[in-house]
This record gives structure tokens, C-alpha cells and sequence, in this order.
């Protein structure tokens, strides 16, 4: 179970940090998207103020969320959508199956929505025996291999190239033993030839949404292997899956994301296919479905609109706090064991799934600030995370072991001649153990550190002393 899955983070991460297979694929992470993020911001000198314009937006939309939804209703609806609101997971999963048990379907196409994995989408499909295959190439690869995505928008990041060809052969009965696939594009053409008919076979197709547009009723969908597009069009039901917080006012506001979105995500000016789709196939159109379905999950967003985490709501799902976070680049996304990893899932998951299951994640975090610096929404992730760490400790959910260290701590720190005296005296003798060497293979409470590198002896006048000496 996720829940029990995030309870283990400790364990998991150390398990991540000693996977050599693993340690190897991650190392791609900064120089696949760091660079190529920082070349498309300087490309476009305002950059930062179409970020400042987005935000500002998406604190109006948010602040008048309930206006806005029932406007995108009301147009979605006069278009030939029907909408469907679910409060929990358990309600969307109820109603998507409704859909497909009157849709007849045996099969279902899904383009990448990350809302799927939070309702767990695929078990409940399987379970009613109806097959979901999944169309964007990275979600299909660990369909295969029956894991939950590692990162936002590249969910098999963590899944080397000789392991794709490996659960390809494992998978696709007709492949040729003899055949060979020595680069990405083999490997993206065996996938194509799998997936093409698919999109012809499947009754119903779901999709994600990157925005409703609530002046209009359309829904926005952003994609670079254009699987989305052809699983909307050529199913006779198409279902779109969004949190509630995806809604924005107008197309101008939707473009005003677009341009920071795929820059803070993938590098790119643009995604390769952005499509608005309104309703389902009218008498002069060639193709589209013939229902169109919209379900809008809350899940636990309404409570972060009043509860201090409303800014969290502004996420646009590009994750660049992830691949510039230290911490999701040496363990990468399974160890945090939730739908939304990183940064921005330490903030997200103890909403979604109770602080007392996800207590670790908000610790996971150096707060450097690399997280809230790159995040093209401004969101305040370290102060968010600082938020949760004060109520697990308020609550009593941090570790008694951690819980008695402070508290020594802070007894110490409020006697202010004592903790001169304690300091100055653990200074000294740090510096006698340490000797010649001037650094440490091994130290007690520090193991975490001298696992992996020495831990280097006090050097230098103490900072309470310096600061003393400053002048005035």
C-alpha cells in the first residue's frame, strides 16, 4: 500500500542510495533537465514576469475557485460534456466505471493523468476486468514492469534502456527473439507498433488535463507523443480526469502557463502537441468521441484552500522542483512512496493521504530552496514543508527518539552560559579525537554522514565567539 509505502522512507532511501542500477539512471536527471531548463529561461527575457502574471492569476482563480468551476460546468455541459464531481478517490473511481460498464468496454486507453494514479484507476479497471493500457511511452514501460511512475513527467526515469528491451522481449509475444533494438528509436517504434492498435480497439479513452477553461468549457491537454490526441479522438467515450484546481478563467490565462510550463519542465518553448477539446463530435466533424465525460476530483484540495496550503494549488505538474532537488536526485521518486514525489509531494501527500502516513516526506528536504527558486508558480515549498515538520511535532508524530534529542537540545539553548560551556568543551574534545587527521571515518549519531565521507573536525573560532567580537 502507498500509505505504508511512505511510512518507510528512511528505509527506502537507504535501500535507493546503495542500488548501483539505480544510482546510474539517476545521474541523468540533472543533465537531462537542469541545463536545457536554464538555456530556455534565458531565451526568454520575461521569463520571470510571465511567472509573477501566472501566479497572480492562479491566486484570483483560486480565490474565486467555486465561481470559476461552476462556470467551466456550465459551458463544458452546453458543449455535450457531462460533469461529474468526486469528492474522494473511491467517487471517481465509481464514476469512471459506471461510464465504462454502459460503454460496454473491454478496454481502455489512457493518456498519462497523474489523477489516474491518485485514484489508483488501473486496479479498479482490472478488477471489473476491463484491460487499461496506457499510451504515453514512459507510463506504458512500467505498466509493464507493474510499478507506479517515479517522477511527474517522466515516470520511467529510473528504468535504463536495457531494461525497457527486457520487459519489451518479457511482454510482447510477437517480437522477434532475433530482433534486435539497440537504440530509443527501435524501442519507440516496438512500443508504436503495440500501442497503434489499441487506439482502435478501446471503447473508452481517458486523459488528464492540464486546464479547464472555464470561459469556455474546453478542456487543455499538453503531450509530446501526441497519444493523447488519439486517445480522445478515436474511442467512442472519452473521459477527462482533473483536480479541481485545474480550472483557469480564460485561453489567455491558459497560455500564460503554457510559456513557462514545458520550460520549466522539458527545456522546450513549447510541447510538442497542446490541444483544446470541447465536448464530443459534432454532425460536421470527421472524428472525436461520442460522450464526453468530465470528472473533477476534489480529494482533499478544498481542505488545502483554507488550511495554509492553498499555494500548493497553484502546481501546473511541471516537476522542476523535483529535478532540482538534491534529495529526489539521490534516491529518485519510488522511495517517498506517493503518487507526487519530491518537493512538491512532501507538501501535497499529507494532505492527500493524512500527515501520520507521510510524516517522513516533509523531512526529506536539505531546504536549500533550489525547489522554490525553479518552481515556475513561486509556490513556497520550503516553508510549506517547515509547516508540516512544526504539526507532526505539535501532533506528536516525529520519533521519540527525535522528539527527546530536541528537547535536550532546546533545554540547553535556553540557558545560554551553559550552552557556551557545553559547545566550547564538545569543541575541544571533537578536535583532541580527531587529531592530525583533522577529520573523522567514524562518529557516534553521525553515521549517516561517515558512511559515505569523513566528517571533518571543528576548525576555527565557534560562531557565538565571532559574533561576540563583531563590532558594533
Amino acid at each position: 500500500m502507498i500509505s505504508e509505502a511512505s511510512q518507510r522512507f528512511p528505509e527506502n532511501a537507504r535501500n535507493a542510495l546503495s542500488d548501483p542500477s539505480l544510482q546510474e539512471v539517476l545521474k541523468r536527471v540533472p543533465g537531462g533537465f537542469i541545463g536545457k531548463r536554464a538555456a530556455a529561461r534565458r531565451a526568454l527575457p520575461e521569463f520571470d514576469a510571465i511567472r509573477d502574471a501566472a501566479r497572480e492569476m492562479k491566486d484570483h482563480t483560486l480565490a474565486h475557485l467555486d465561481l470559476y468551476l461552476e462556470a467551466f460546468e456550465a459551458q463544458a455541459r452546453s458543449a455535450g460534456s457531462e460533469v461529474h464531481w468526486a469528492e474522494t478517490p473511491a467517487d471517481a473511481r465509481r464514476i469512471v466505471l459506471e461510464i465504462c460498464h454502459r460503454a460496454g468496454a473491454r478496454t481502455v486507453t489512457k493518456g498519462k493523468t497523474m489523477v489516474g494514479e491518485e485514484i489508483a484507476l488501473n486496479e479498479a479497471l482490472e478488477a471489473e476486468g476491463i484491460r487499461p493500457i496506457e499510451t504515453d511511452l514512459g507510463e506504458y514501460i512500467i505498466q509493464l514492469r507493474r510499478e507506479p511512475p517515479s517522477h511527474i513527467i517522466a515516470p520511467a526515469i529510473h528504468v535504463s534502456r536495457q531494461q525497457v528491451e527486457e520487459s519489451f522481449r518479457e511482454n510482447h509475444s510477437g517480437l522477434d527473439p532475433d530482433r534486435s533494438l539497440p537504440d530509443p528509436s527501435s524501442l519507440q517504434a516496438e512500443a508504436r507498433a503495440q500501442l497503434r492498435g489499441a487506439y482502435f480497439a478501446a471503447e473508452v479513452g481517458i486523459t488528464g488535463a492540464n486546464f479547464l477553461v472555464a470561459e469556455t468549457g474546453e478542456t487543455g491537454l499538453v503531450t509530446n507523443e501526441g497519444n493523447g490526441d488519439l486517445t480522445q479522438s478515436l474511442a467512442r467515450v472519452h473521459i477527462v480526469l482533473a483536480g479541481i484546481e485545474k480550472v483557469v478563467p480564460t485561453r489567455e490565462a491558459a497560455t500564460a502557463q503554457l510559456r513557462i510550463l514545458a520550460r520549466s519542465a522539458t527545456g522546450q518553448e513549447m510541447s510538442v502537441y497542446t490541444t483544446f477539446s470541447r465536448g464530443c463530435r459534432r454532425a460536421e466533424d470527421q472524428d472525436g468521441p461520442l460522450e464526453s465525460h468530465v470528472v473533477l476530483l476534489d480529494n482533499g484540495r478544498s481542505a488545502m484552500l483554507s488550511g495554509g496550503f492553498r499555494d500548493a494549488l497553484r502546481c501546473i505538474r511541471c516537476g522542476a522542483c523535483l529535478n532540482h532537488c538534491p534529495v529526489y536526485q539521490s534516491v529518485g521518486g519510488h522511495a517517498y512512496g506517493t503518487v507526487y514525489p519530491g518537493p512538491i509531494g512532501a507538501v501535497v501527500s499529507p494532505m492527500l493521504r493524512g500527515l501520520r502516513d507521510t510524516a517522513h516526506l516533509p523531512n526529506a528536504s536539505t531546504f536549500c530552496g533550489r525547489c522554490e527558486a525553479v518552481c515556475p508558480m513561486r509556490i513556497p515549498l520550503p516553508a510549506m514543508m517547515r509547516t508540516w515538520r512544526e504539526r507532526a511535532w505539535s501532533e506528536r508524530i516525529t520519533p521519540a527518539r527525535q522528539r527527546i534529542g530536541i528537547g535536550l537540545w532546546a533545554w540547553l539553548a535556553r540557558r545560554p552560559g551553559l550552552y557556551r560551556f557545553a559547545a566550547g568543551m564538545g569543541v575541544a574534545a571533537l578536535r583532541r579525537m580527531a587529531g592530525r587527521r583533522g577529520s573523522f571515518r567514524a562518529l557516534p549519531l553521525a553515521g549517516g554522514w561517515t558512511a559515505h565521507r569523513d566528517f571533518p573536525a571543528p576548525e576555527g573560532r565557534r560562531f557565538l565567539s565571532m559574533l561576540r567580537d563583531r563590532p558594533k
